[in-house]
């Protein structure tokens, strides 16, 4: 999947400023697809040319006008077609089961500690999802369309971030019981 294909799945939930579209990225999509402001508004930019967005200038009292993006028809061919494209499984790339992997070639006590860090990050990012799942689906059974597609990838995130703190305390009982 391409940025693009993240910012058009965006703007067709809802049009945009590039300020507004990069928000929503450090809010939401961007718990599931990063990408920098800067990245962002160099898309924006291609997509334009490309004629899979069009925007309009929106005057602003005391501040520069607004561009607010919406999805044009090709934009959204693009976006039908990108859908029924076949994709291929996310690979686990993580660091930290690196780490973990090479804990007897080096300092156990440091791979511990960086395996306590980042269960405490994830149950960070647990908390974070469940509160937005508590404040935004309150009655997930009577969801439907673009609101259950929502929720079903939060629900993915939620048991993402259960799984990676279960086995940081999994990795880290372990290793405690080794160093012992």
């Amino acid at each position: 999947m391409a940025l693009e294909h993240a910012i058009l799945v965006s703007l067709t939930e809802r049009d945009g400023s590039g300020y507004e579209l990069a928000r929503r990225f450090d809010r939401s999509i961007g718990f599931f697809w990063g990408a920098t402001h800067q990245q962002i508004y160099r898309v924006l930019k291609r997509m334009t040319e490309a004629g899979w967005l069009s925007n309009e200038l929106v005057p602003q009292d005391g501040r520069p006008d607004k561009k607010v993006y919406r999805v044009s028809e090709q934009g959204r061919d693009e976006l039908r077609r990108w859908l029924a494209e076949p994709g291929e499984p996310a690979i686990l790339r993580d660091e930290l089961a690196v780490k973990v992997r090479g804990a007897s070639l080096g300092d156990g006590a440091a791979v511990l500690a960086e395996v306590r860090r980042h269960r405490d990050r994830h149950a960070e990012r647990l908390d974070v999802y469940r509160e937005i799942e508590k404040r935004d689906f309150p009655d997930p059974a009577g969801l439907t369309g673009q609101d259950l597609h929502q929720y079903l990838v939060l629900r993915g995130g939620v048991r993402a971030e259960q799984s990676f703190v279960e086995w940081c305390d999994e990795v880290a009982e372990a290793l405690e019981r080794e160093g012992r």
